[in-house]
């Protein structure tokens, strides 16, 4: 049992009145402290705390027992509202069975980081969530010893019940909740051990999956309300071209069709966010009665286009301001690649050197040298972008699936001219995020047009809105290098990476501190085609192809895939080269060694053909065997096995899931999927010309293992997603002979039929 020093205010818990019988309600503030203006603090005859403890929940016991459990994320289908509750209730010690779960508002004057990316909701609220429900627990002993007048410390708790064991005495947490909202805040309160959980590491099913099977209205796209109309935007055509003129005439003529005009999502002086990025900015917008009607409406609006010039945006990007490049012209796919290769064929700039890398290449006995590549990606959300928003003179209330709502408040303020106060934003739950709804534009733009109507509106993206206005994953090349001895020693290794406009490179990532001679060059090339994060982002194409190139270097030595890899981390755990390292050797090493184990690696069956992968990312490490068939020649992913080290699993039920949609969609956007362009037009607007896995090419067998360990959660989200792209590839080549560098792999020989 570790004991935790609080730093609660006092007033971080109230009496909430309005509970049956008197009951407790719990509010706490995390990552940063709560800081009220003053004046306003005392003329609502609140006492200003000196210190809040930076805690991320709301809790709310009734006199019955029944306690509410606030989860403040956005819910994007990484199941954090099942997830982040169960870890408040565990520290409570209340019965699950018990429990109600609901999405919290957005308040950044209670919770901070109320956003879904870079899979931290669970690593960052950890250790406020558990203190959320351990003082909870610990007021409510304290109000149980007194009334019982006994010591605290002979009191325990279990499934939301007080226990006095001498004298043979219960007692129902919503008995003495209103008591407990009487008492000091403790000064430090005790947290359970890990041995101890009770909830933390079980199953427990998706607080709204009854409501999703059975079409509950969740999602944004199901918002209703009392005089909604519809807005539709029209949008350039191409990256590279603005608005010119329109006439909207023969627009407002048809059926239901209440206006045609511009709008303009940000200002001109307005300095964006890092998650405000957009490429049109002016837009012209259709507002009906219904989807149907602004649809039809928008063919019928008449627009002249012409190209935008050079332009260098203001961005403010995680506190610092800098200029993002947005070159003019009209971009080509092929233009791309030819460029793409030129910068991986000339020295570039250096990002990490150890040793004398160029030594070694001139007295290897052996060099390998490769270069791999993938297309740009929409996100392709099975929810096209959409919000609804009713702005009014005094307020703003806007609602929908955005996964930076906190982010978006302060854009949304700026634009509208209302200050932050008076702006609202609720989450729905997503149908799919993937990182596009961290980029809130579409919120903005929602706002704005209400605001311009005057009246409650929703706005929706048509599927091919979605897939043609930008923030994609961008397109990156790899160029790698190895050199081996005449004893088939791994002595240096090079990469070169980079991308339109952004590289993939983490220089600092294995097999960086395994090599004594190691250089890693970056480069990138602007682009007004714009993109953003896309799950796991930039692991999501280096991992693929780091992991290829191990494997050819491993053959070539005439070693075993994965013992190739185990040496090089063992020289790393024990030796390791640099101090800059990313990642632990041991923990890496681990989950190599568990899914050796359990794919029973080296018993292999005859006609099964296996690829071997192993990454990390966001704070966590995931290995992969991909078991392939071939059937009338025809390759059959037939099993993946995975071994996750993840720290403590919270819902190992919702951690398998987020372990298996990683290796199903990492494996279809391998293999199927790409974004192109020619002269600035997207050639693929929906998923005629777009893409996908479908059902019967994903694995037929999933099964996934997790490291039993007391680790502190880390990410999940997104590390099962990069690896399996390097399994993939390995595994193809063994059954087909041939080596694939280039997504996605059927433009490289039509192998799936």
């Amino acid at each position: 049992m570790t004991l935790v020093k609080t730093h609660i205010g006092r007033r971080a818990f109230i009496k909430n009145s309005g509970l049956a019988g008197g009951g407790l309600l719990l509010g706490f503030s995390f990552l940063n402290s709560c800081k009220p203006k003053q004046a306003e603090a005392v003329a609502a005859g609140i006492e200003m705390p000196k210190e809040w403890f930076e805690i991320n929940g709301y809790l709310k016991i009734g006199d019955n027992g029944v306690v509410t459990i606030m989860s403040p994320n956005p819910e994007i289908g990484q199941n954090v509202k099942t997830s982040m509750p169960m870890i408040v209730a565990e520290e409570l010690d209340v019965d699950w069975k018990d429990v109600l779960v609901e999405q919290a508002p957005l308040n950044t004057d209670i919770f901070t980081r109320q956003l879904a990316g870079g899979s931290q909701s669970i690593r960052a609220s950890w250790a406020g969530l558990r203190m959320a429900g351990a003082t909870a627990r610990h007021m409510l002993v304290a109000a149980a010893a007194e009334v019982w007048q006994v010591p605290a410390d002979e009191i325990t708790t279990d499934a939301g019940k007080l226990y006095h064991k001498t004298s043979d005495r219960t007692m129902g947490f919503g008995e003495v909740a209103s008591a407990a909202s009487e008492l000091e805040v403790p000064e430090e309160v005790a947290l359970k051990d890990v041995k101890d959980f009770k909830i933390i590491g079980t199953s427990r099913k998706n607080v709204d999956g009854q409501k999703i099977v059975t079409g509950k209205p969740l999602f944004g796209l199901d918002i209703q309300k009392e005089g909604m109309l519809i807005a539709m935007t029209v949008h350039p055509p191409a990256f590279g071209l603005k608005l010119k003129s329109f006439d909207g005439a023969e627009a407002k003529k048809m059926p239901g069709i209440k206006d045609v005009f511009t709008i303009k999502t940000f200002k001109d002086d307005y300095t964006k966010s890092a998650f405000d990025n957009s490429a049109f900015t002016d837009l012209i917008v259709v507002v009906g009665n219904t989807t149907w009607e602004t649809m039809n409406a928008k063919k019928a609006v008449k627009v002249e286009w012409e190209e935008s010039p050079d332009a260098d945006e203001k961005m403010q990007i995680f506190g610092r301001e800098m200029k993002v490049r947005f070159p003019a012209g009209l971009e080509s796919t092929r233009i791309h690649k030819t460029a793409m290769a030129d910068k991986s064929k000339v020295k570039q700039n250096v990002v990490r050197k150890d040793g004398d890398p160029e030594a070694m290449f001139k007295k290897a006995a052996k060099i390998i040298e490769r270069s791999y590549s993938c297309p740009f990606l929409a996100h392709n959300c099975m929810e096209p972008m959409n919000f609804f928003a009713d702005v009014t003179d005094d307020m703003a209330v806007l609602k929908g699936p955005i996964q930076t709502p906190e982010i978006m408040e302060k854009s949304v303020s700026e634009r509208l001219g209302l200050p932050v106060e008076k702006v609202d934003i609720q989450m729905s739950r997503m149908g799919g995020g993937f990182g596009r709804r961290l980029y809130g534009h579409f919120l903005t733009e929602a706002g704005v047009i209400s605001q311009r109507v005057k009246a409650p509106v929703k706005l929706v993206y048509t599927r091919e809105d979605d897939m043609t206005m930008g923030i994609y994953r961008p397109s990156y090349e790899a160029y790698y290098r190895a050199a081996l001895d005449e004893n088939n020693n791994l002595i240096a290794f090079h990469v070169r990476a980079g991308g339109i406009p952004e590289s993939p490179l983490a220089a600092n990532r294995f097999p960086a501190g395994a090599v004594d001679h190691y250089l890693a060059e970056d480069w990138s090339i602007d682009s007004n085609i714009t993109v953003g994060a896309f799950r796991a982002p930039r692991s999501n194409f280096i991992a693929g192809a780091e992991q290829s190139f191990l494997d050819e270097v491993a053959e070539e030595a005439g070693k075993d895939p994965i013992e190739f890899r185990l040496e090089l981390l063992k020289r790393a755990q024990e030796n390791p080269v640099g101090e800059n390292n990313d990642y632990e050797a041991d923990r890496y090493a681990g989950v190599l060694e568990l899914v050796k184990e359990k794919a029973k690696w080296g018993q292999e069956q005859s006609g099964v053909h296996r690829g071997v992968s192993a990454y990390f990312c966001h704070n966590s490490y995931v290995a992969q065997v991909l078991d392939m068939v071939l059937e009338n020649e025809h390759p059959i992913v037939q099993k993946v096995t995975a071994a996750i080290d993840c720290g403590i699993v919270i819902n190992p039920d919702a951690a398998t899931n987020l372990a298996e949609g990683g290796a199903v969609d990492g494996i279809g956007h391998a293999m199927y999927s790409a974004m192109s362009f020619k002269d600035g037009v997207p050639e693929q607007n929906n998923f005629d010309r777009y893409r996908l896995i479908r059902h019967s090419e994903a694995p037929k067998e999933i099964e996934t293992h997790f490291v039993q360990n007391n680790i502190d959660p880390t990410g999940l989200g997104e590390p099962p997603f990069p690896p399996i792209m390097g399994a993939l590839a390995n595994a193809l080549y063994k059954a087909t002979g041939q080596r694939h560098y280039h997504q996605p792999f059927i433009s490289e020989k039509q192998i799936i039929g």
